[in-house]
């Protein structure tokens, strides 16, 4: 015999289910940011994630590897791509960004391990940096 408890706990979880379903038709990475977007350019400083979040889920639901190009930013649509060169040595990464953050005052953008490398030494661990939109 079932009961009314039971009857109700089954629509709760048809209906996380279903909202489940809706809102992850909702997200989508478009595949190149905005026209009106490209050329945008920012100073300030860059950093890198921490060993601790490789393979965690970043905000676009991809999962983040630190080898991968990639980077959180703010505001940017996940799937921007952006070139970042360090000031002091004029070396650049492009990245993806698919993540948001930085979540520090005066960071514009966390760095995947491996594009910090490319143009500064990890031991730094923050840099000044330029970003810009390139599409």
């Amino acid at each position: 015999m079932k009961t009314k408890n039971t009857h109700s706990v089954k629509k709760f979880m048809l209906g996380a289910s279903l909202l489940m379903l809706v809102l992850s038709g909702c997200s989508s990475i478009p595949a190149k940011s905005p026209n009106n977007l490209i050329g945008k350019q920012e100073s300030g400083k860059a950093s890198y994630y921490a060993m601790k979040y490789q393979f965690r889920t970043t905000a676009s639901g991809d999962r983040y590897n630190h080898f991968a190009d990639t980077a959180a930013h703010r505001t940017l649509p996940f799937g921007t791509k952006v070139r970042v060169t360090n000031i002091a040595n004029n070396k650049s990464v492009v990245v993806k960004i698919n993540d948001r953050g930085p979540f520090i005052d005066g960071r514009i953008i966390d760095l995947s391990r491996s594009a910090f490398g490319e143009i500064a030494d990890l031991d730094v661990g923050i840099i000044e940096v330029t970003t810009e939109v390139i599409r």
